[in-house]
């Protein structure tokens, strides 16, 4: 006795996940695990409490818990043949029964013979939607073509059924377009009793399946929407449609069409119109300013800047139909004129526009100046201003006027006493010269003498001659 249980201590040391009921409980037991929705057939649809899944559409990031089911079924309708099982439940992380895949038909294969042929279906009255099962729902009293799709010189395919309610006509479709590939079975003004499974088989023995399940079902009538939102309402019949927009300048918020579902549910919410706005602009300083600013659909937005400032940028911005602007905001920047060259012999003084008015002499160290500056100009001893005294930096960037010249020149020596000079200037370029007439009563000095000359220096070459009384020459 004692090494028997001595045994089953060993086996529970080794077995750290064995279940052990004590009380009645089971201790130590782990949860079910969940089931993701990955390693499947990627033409797979998957249906998960009314919820439609694409595996193509990340669905390896959803999980099932388990013991739940979900409903599979291939992504077209008739184009392609589901293999295996058509629902799947969840099993400690795990699926039960054979995987199911999609096989390719006829219309996709080049109708070549090897395959299944495909199934189609159309509907010239009434209205039918697909089932998550893969069935294909059918309000009563409609007219129903299904189309087996296979090449008429290979042979003829053949109809068969599992209701017993009545016979239905078969045969290759009359259309010249559609004679040669269309083996069609009609249903007309569906019942009930119609309701089944519709097979077409090739003469090769290879079959496709379409499952009818007729049903009375209606979804809950849609109210004219209010505007702006404008509808187009077929009715509430399953398989019906709604349709839905917005005028410019409104986004449609949610499904633009709304199937009535096998299920008598529209397959989402009525959607809403929302108004398009491009975002709000906030200006990044003083210097910027908004003339216009309507942030509406084909609105605008008009901009400005402070005077002195130049405006980089589309001046005028919209706002387009996607809700964001067409240009980046414009920014100010403030103009300057560049310095210009200090004339030779010369300086400027710059005279700031602000009170009080001060004076400084100018260096080349100076930065540009702003609009608005004011720059005056003096010349050398000797020196004549050529040109405007004074510039000033205008909204274009520019100074006012060209910067002077100072020339060289003599400044007017002034008349002697009791006499005139002449020619009487008041600056004298350099050459020139100058002769003294007296006045009545005097004279020059008798002496010839060169008369006064200006010169390169600008200083004149002497002083004029005196005028002298008769009576003291």
């Amino acid at each position: 006795m004692t090494q028997n249980f001595n045994i089953i201590w060993l086996v529970i040391l080794l077995s750290p996940n064995l279940r052990i009921c004590h009380a009645g409980k089971d201790v130590d037991k782990e949860p079910p695990r969940e089931c993701k929705l990955e390693g499947l057939h990627p033409l797979l649809i998957m249906t998960y409490k009314n919820v439609t899944i694409s595996v193509s559409k990340k669905a390896d990031k959803i999980t099932i818990p388990h013991g739940e089911r979900v409903t599979v079924r291939c992504r077209e309708l008739g184009r392609y043949k589901l293999v295996g099982d058509p629902l799947l439940v969840c099993r400690n992380g795990g699926w039960n029964g054979k995987s199911p895949s999609c096989i390719p038909t006829t219309s996709i294969s080049n109708y070549s013979d090897n395959v299944p042929p495909t199934i189609l279906f159309g509907l010239p009255r009434g209205s039918a939607a697909i089932e998550p099962s893969g069935a294909l729902a059918v309000f009563p009293g409609s007219i129903l073509h299904l189309e087996c799709l296979f090449a008429r010189r290979m042979g003829n395919p053949e109809w068969t059924w599992n209701s017993t309610f009545r016979q239905y006509l078969t045969g290759w479709a009359i259309a010249p377009s559609e004679k040669d590939w269309k083996y069609r079975l009609s249903i007309y003004y569906v019942k009930n009793q119609d309701s089944g499974v519709y097979t077409c088989s090739t003469p090769k023995g290879l079959s496709n399946s379409i499952r009818i399940h007729v049903v009375d079902t209606h979804c809950p009538t849609l109210i004219p929407t209010p505007a702006p939102l404008s509808s187009k309402i077929q009715g509430a019949r399953m398989g019906q449609r709604a349709e839905f927009e917005c005028p410019n300048g409104y986004k449609l918020v949610g499904s633009k069409v709304l199937n009535c579902q096998y299920n008598g549910r529209w397959s989402s919410e009525v959607p809403r119109c929302e108004l398009i706005l491009c975002p709000e602009i906030v200006l990044p300083n003083a210097k910027l300013q908004m003339l216009e600013h309507n942030n509406s659909v084909s609105g605008n937005a008009v901009f400005t800047c402070l005077w002195g400032n130049l405006l980089l940028g589309s001046q005028t911005i919209s706002c387009g139909e996607d809700g964001t602007w067409n240009a980046t905001v414009p920014v100010c920047s403030q103009i300057k004129c560049p310095l210009p060259p200090v004339p030779k012999n010369g300086i400027i003084l710059e005279t700031e526009r602000s009170p009080p008015v001060a004076q400084k002499r100018f260096t080349k160290a100076n930065k540009a100046r702003k609009v608005g500056s004011l720059l005056r100009f003096a010349c050398l001893p000797g020196h004549q201003l050529i040109g405007e005294g004074s510039i000033i930096c205008t909204e274009n960037g520019t100074w006012s006027h060209e910067p002077p010249l100072c020339e060289v020149r003599c400044p007017y020596p002034g008349d002697p006493p009791h006499g005139k000079i002449a020619p009487l200037k008041f600056w004298y370029k350099p050459g020139d010269t100058i002769q003294v007439t007296c006045s009545l009563g005097y004279v020059t000095p008798l002496e010839p003498e060169r008369k006064p000359t200006c010169r390169e220096n600008g200083i004149w070459s002497g002083p004029p001659p005196p005028c002298t009384s008769y009576r003291d020459v």
